[in-house]
């Protein structure tokens, strides 16, 4: 009897509400659920669910993955117009590769992943280009393929021809080209997977959506004789994407043999490939690749070893300076230049933010330029004037190419004065300085005098059209005055020439010099200090004409005044007259190049360089477009 009661209750109680309901919860709960795949969850997509459901295999993929794969490899071999199966088996497998490490599900899922998007052959309507599938087929392509072709270790991705086994019988010949893995005139080696990389140190991250794996390599020279042109440094790196392409993907599904050929592209020189008569753009991480780069980079070493070791980085380095990417006609070069006891490595935010804006990085290249942060500011110019004047005459040794002369240089504090001794004309300014005597009246060796004359007696670089001060002590920095600092300045060993040539001039030129007779400082600290006679020859000495100048000037405070100061550097000792602009950086420190406001003032700057440049010799504008300036007519 109680039995039956209970029965029957319970028969009243499921009858009390449909076996169908909703129930309200918060719109965070159901995006998460209607986005969720195996990319992100151990739990497939709906898509993906809703076709083990069609196929009654629900049940058989949680109790026998691999046999319910199979049965929809089956069911896509007998009519690979099955999309909706296509997609579940590339997602499927994925997940089962990511719970098996079985890497030929990996495979099995980038090409699935790969016939979906890309059928080949027949006139099949495409699918909605908002169906939420594309973009997570592309990311299941980009992964698995990168998994899929990882080392015996998984640090890397092994990019070569080989014949790789698939999960049912069937296998993928994949063909590289010997030429394939060449970059200019480097070979592309160490391919680390970028999307696997969790970047820090860096504001923003870029990523450029599209196909194909994003890796980063290094790239290292195929000739062992350095050559005087190379300026991509013996250990660059850079952003690439793999791509494995295979043609007319949903016919070969139903072969023994799928055959594939790898395609390797760099990230600066491609952005788009040809699939099906259709432009594709390239999956890219180049914040990844950047980062990376910058972790194994010998530049944070340079910084203080640099500053107290003059003839390190000669040591060290074939050149002071270093491109980004292989010379490219047609853009115009900017170099940037550290401050002291720093290096390149403290551009690399307005870098990764310029390099990755298409409109910058289609008119400008990026050149970096390192130097000994505790030699006299006058020889560091002089290396900065030499070797930029050198890569011109090496790169373009024919003077054919206008962008090139088109030239922006931009600095950061010590930097900005090495900047500003590239552009303006100081006859005998700075010279009068250190002697009252012409310097052909002096007794010094003839590589003495030659030192002299090209350090202290400063003419524009004929290339250069536009300087940036960022931070720029022009009139000096406290800072250089404190004790600490000018004990540290005594452990400064200078370049072995400036040694030589100090020496050489002290000697017999007592009644010429006006330097300190307690003893001479030759080093930037004491170049830097308010009042020095240096210093204030070099403020007082303009931009020389037809060279544009810029300032951005950070403070502490809300504005700009009398007391402003970063830290570091006082506004007033920062500006300077005769700027086309000046932009003040409230709440900010002197490490200003990653401050956003910062690097969107010389995007600004560049993009209105750019335009005059396009306008005038129809060079650098970028592809045709509408953000294209307007070139000149002939």
């Amino acid at each position: 009897m109680r039995a039956l009661v209970a029965a029957g209750a319970a028969l009243l109680l499921t009858g009390c509400g449909p076996p169908v309901g909703v129930s309200r919860v918060s719109p965070r709960v159901v995006s998460s659920e209607l986005t969720r795949s195996a990319l992100n969850s151990s739990t497939p997509s709906l898509f993906s669910q809703n076709v083990l459901h069609r196929w009654n295999l629900t049940e058989r993929f949680r109790r026998d993955p691999a046999g319910a794969l199979e049965a929809l490899h089956q069911l896509v071999v007998q009519d690979p117009d099955r999309r909706s199966t296509l997609f579940a088996l590339a997602e499927l497998s994925f997940n089962h590769a990511d719970n098996t490490r079985n890497r030929t599900y990996y495979l099995e899922s980038a090409v699935c992943a790969w016939a979906f998007l890309f059928p080949g052959g027949g006139d099949e309507e495409p699918p909605n280009e908002l169906d939420p599938r594309l973009r997570t087929a592309a990311d299941l392509y980009n992964r698995a393929l990168t998994r899929a072709l990882a080392s015996h270790d998984g640090s890397m991705v092994d990019l070569r021809s080989a014949l790789y086994p698939l999960p049912f019988g069937q296998q993928v010949a994949v063909h590289l080209k010997p030429d394939a893995l060449r970059w200019d005139d480097r070979e592309l080696v160490e391919f680390v997977p970028a999307a696997e990389l969790r970047v820090r140190g860096l504001r923003a991250r870029h990523r450029r959506a599209g196909i194909g794996a994003p890796l980063a390599a290094r790239a290292v020279a195929t000739d062992p004789e350095q050559r005087a042109d190379d300026y991509l440094g013996p250990n660059a790196r850079t952003s690439v994407t793999a791509l494995l392409r295979i043609d007319d993907a949903r016919r070969q599904l139903q072969e023994p043999m799928i055959h594939g050929f790898l395609e390797v592209y760099v990230g600066s020189d491609r952005r788009t490939v040809e699939i099906d008569g259709r432009e594709v753009p390239l999956e890219v991480e180049p914040t990844a690749a950047l980062a990376w780069t910058l972790s194994e980079s010998p530049k944070w070493r340079w910084e203080r070893r640099g500053f107290f070791f003059g003839d390190l980085l000669r040591q060290e380095l074939p050149t002071n300076l270093t491109f980004a990417q292989p010379f490219q006609r047609g853009r115009i070069p900017v170099v940037f230049v550290h401050g002291t006891a720093s290096s390149a490595g403290r551009w690399a935010d307005m870098f990764n933010d310029l390099a990755n804006d298409p409109r910058v990085r289609d008119r400008f290249q990026f050149w970096f330029f390192h130097y000994a942060t505790g030699a006299p500011i006058p020889y560091s110019a002089m290396r900065l004037r030499d070797t930029l004047t050198e890569a011109v005459t090496n790169v373009d040794p024919e003077g054919t190419d206008p962008a090139l002369r088109q030239m922006v240089v931009i600095g950061h504090s010590q930097g900005g004065l090495v900047a500003k001794m590239t552009a303006i004309d100081s006859g005998t300014i700075i010279w009068d300085t250190i002697s009252s005597k012409p310097i052909g009246d002096l007794d010094v060796r003839p590589e003495t005098r030659d030192l002299l004359e090209r350090a202290l007696f400063v003419r524009p670089l004929p290339f250069v059209r536009r300087v940036i001060f960022i931070a720029t002590p022009h009139r000096g920095s406290a800072l250089t005055t404190r004790a600490v600092v000018r004990w540290l300045g005594r452990f400064v060993r200078l370049p072995a020439d400036v040694l030589g040539a100090s020496a050489d001039l002290l000697e017999g030129n007592g009644d010429a010099l006006l330097l300190d007779p307690r003893g001479p400082r030759f080093g930037s600290v004491y170049s830097m200090r308010p009042g020095s006679p240096f210093l204030e020859a070099l403020a007082a000495t303009a931009i020389a004409p037809g060279i544009a100048a810029h300032s951005i000037i950070p403070v502490r405070g809300a504005e700009a005044g009398p007391n402003a100061t970063d830290g570091v550097v006082t506004y007033e000792s920062a500006r300077i007259d005769g700027v086309e602009s000046e932009l003040v950086i409230p709440f900010s420190g002197h490490s200003v190049q990653g401050h956003p406001l910062a690097i969107e003032e010389v995007r600004r700057i560049l993009l209105e360089h750019a335009a005059g440049v396009c306008e005038t010799y129809g060079v650098a504008c970028g592809p045709p477009g509408r953000d294209r300036p307007r070139a000149a007519s002939s």
